[in-house]
Order: C-alpha cells, then structure tokens, then sequence
C-alpha cells in the first residue's frame, strides 16, 4: 500500500497560514504603502559617462546627502545611471558636479537627464494592472477548458494568493517596485499555473482510474505522487534564480528577488492552497468522485 500524505484533512491550517501573512500585508499596505520607484511615482534619471573602473556602492553612498534611498546603477561602457523621485533640478547640476570631481571628468560626461512625470506613472500602473487581470482570465480559460470550472477556480485562487504574498514581502519590508516587478509578477502567474497543473493533471488521471472513493484520498494520493517532482522542480529553480540574485547587476535583481518570493508561494499554493480549495468546490456542487 502506497504512503500517502494527509494534506486535504489539515486545509484549515494551510488556509490559516495563508491568511495571516496576507491579513499583514494588507496591514503595511494600508500604512505603508508600497515604496513605488520612479517607473510609477516619477523622478528623475541622470546618465553619466565615467569611463573608468568605480565602484557602485561607494558612489552610491557619496550621494546619498541628496537621498537617502537614490538608486545607483552601473550599465555598460562604464556608464551610470543616478536615479531618483526626490532631488530638484538645481540638486541635479550639484550631483553632476560632485561626480565630475570624484572622478575627474568633462562636461560631456554627462549623457542625458531624463524626467519621468507622474502622468507616464500613472499609464505603466494601468498597463501593469490591465496585463494582469488578461492573464489571470486567460489562465481561468484554460484551466477551464482542459479541466473543469472547479479546477479553473481553485487555481486562480492560489494565483491571487500568490501575488498577495509577493506584494505582502514588499510593502512590510519597503522594496522598491520598479517595472521590473511587474514583468516578475506576469512570470509568477506563468510559473504557479504549471504547478498547480501538474497536480490536477494527476487528480483526472486517479479519478478516471476509480482507485480512490473519496475527495480527500483522490487529492492526497495525487499530491502524494506528484511532490517529488515538484519538490525538485522548485528547488532547481531557485539555485540558478538566487545565484542571479546574489551575483547579478541591480537591474537583474530587481527581476529575481519577486521571482524567488512567487515562486516559492507558487509551489506552496499549488499542493497546500489549490488541490484542497478544488476539493471544497466539488463538494459543495455535490459532485461524486465515479
């Protein structure tokens, strides 16, 4: 006889879990607010040719009398990239300045100075939003069609589930959110599904088999079988995604860190959240196993 994992029967812990770290990120939300950066709030954007060797942190820190959270970034040809949503036009002349001293350079050092207005903020948000609820309609599709409405469901639940536990990380702990945290978040949706996937692939299976005659033993055998492979799917991801993360440039960290965040809420979701929603579902319908 197989070892089969009781998850179904302890869905009111998994639930509670959940529920707690969401109901915390609700709370920093509604007092905080989520630190946006100037892809949303708008600022200003300084390039800036060194041509040397130099070292970002130490840069950073120069510059930090004129904002404490002012974004320093390196990009190719040894340029960089000051930004911030903070600092006036006369403070703009001084930082060039104070970087023209620290590294003895000319006035063409200075390649451009770009401002992002609220009003481009306030587009990219929308953009952002309307990508999100496409996604998540067309993942409700899908799921839909290849499964049942009950699976459809289930799996958009723990999708939303995982985006709250992303944003939760992010407003209690005031992360930046860039562009790149949406492209992050559009990817989450992506990865979670295919997770969640896989499990309810093995529900149809067991069930068109007959083995089991119940909800709860359909979903746990399933879940059973299908952990070992998402076990070694997640972790596998998450060395290569946090080596970018620890090693990557700002830019790719900014991408990785939500990424790391979803998807470990995405493997949680799928085994803990969604296989045990979808079994409350068909038997709320009424719905028989045969």
């Amino acid at each position: 006889m197989e070892r089969m994992y009781k998850i179904i029967e302890k869905r009111k812990l998994w639930f509670s879990i959940s529920l707690i770290i969401i109901l915390i990120g609700l709370g920093a939300l509604a007092f905080k607010g989520l630190n946006l950066g100037i892809d949303f709030k708008g600022g200003t954007v300084i390039t800036i040719k060194i041509g040397q060797e130099f070292n970002v942190e130490e840069l950073r820190k120069s510059l930090e009398k004129y904002d404490t959270q002012i974004d320093v970034r390196e990009i190719e040809g040894q340029e960089v990239t000051i930004r911030s949503n903070k600092i006036t036009t006369e403070q703009v002349n001084q930082i060039f300045a104070d970087v023209k001293a620290k590294y003895n350079l000319k006035d063409d050092a200075l390649r451009s100075i770009d401002t992002i207005g609220p009003t481009i903020g306030q587009e990219l948000r929308k953009s952002a939003i309307i990508a999100t609820l496409l996604a998540t309609i067309g993942i409700l599709a899908y799921v839909t069609i290849r499964f049942e409405l009950w699976s459809g469901l289930a799996a958009i639940v723990a999708l939303i589930h995982d985006l709250l536990i992303t944003l939760t990380v992010y407003a209690v702990l005031q992360i930046p959110v860039n562009s790149s945290f949406i492209a992050a978040m559009l990817t989450i949706l992506g990865y979670s599904i295919n997770d969640t996937i896989v499990v309810f692939d093995r529900i149809r299976e067991n069930k068109k088999a007959g083995k089991y005659h119940d909800f709860e033993t359909l979903a746990d055998a399933s879940i059973t079988q299908t952990l070992a492979r998402s076990i070694n799917t997640v972790m596998t991801t998450l060395f290569t995604i946090t080596a970018i993360y620890l090693l990557g440039v700002p830019a790719i960290k900014e991408f990785a860190l939500p990424l790391i965040i979803g998807i470990v809420s995405g493997a949680y979701s799928s085994i803990f959240i969604a296989t045990p929603l979808w079994v409350l579902f068909e038997k709320k319908a009424g719905q028989k196993v045969a």
